[in-house]
């Protein structure tokens, strides 16, 4: 059996891409990532361009909702993914769960051509996390965090 990896998926304003990733999470992934999402500047709610595009594919999110970042949900991560579009190290100074960056653009205000193309990505992206903890199951040895640059 393989164990949940508790993921944090982390934007800007936790209406966009964090959503989006959140929900391709638990729909592609449910076997070995515990999704949760937050925002810096939180938006206070989903965009419908979000949920437009997720339920194109099928994705729901139902359940989710646009929420800050707190400390508790922070510390209780065993990875954090931050599609903030800064470095990890320069968001978290303090100790923290691994930190991955994946450069995604905000696709907040643009058409949905932008939305399609950036939640392609973005489940490209859970689709090889899921990927590596299935190995890392496997092989423990490997880390949780990619080595890969984006």
């Amino acid at each position: 059996m393989v164990a949940h990896a508790k993921v944090l998926f982390l934007c800007v304003g936790n209406a966009c891409r964090s959503q989006m990733a959140e929900a391709i999470a638990k729909a592609v992934a449910a076997d070995v990532i515990e999704p949760t999402s937050a925002g810096l500047v939180p938006f206070g709610e989903i965009t419908g361009p979000t949920l437009e595009v997720l339920g194109e594919r099928g994705f729901s999110a139902d359940g989710q909702y646009s929420k800050p970042l707190v400390p508790e949900e922070l510390h209780a991560s065993d990875l954090v993914v931050n599609m903030t579009g800064r470095s990890g190290s320069a968001i978290f100074t303090e100790s923290t769960p691994p930190v991955e960056d994946w450069d995604v653009g905000d696709p907040f205000g643009f058409n949905l051509a932008v939305y399609r193309a950036i939640r392609d990505q973005i489940e490209s992206r859970v689709e090889d996390l899921a990927r590596r903890l299935r190995e890392r199951a496997i092989s423990p040895g490997i880390p949780l965090e990619s080595t890969k640059a984006d």
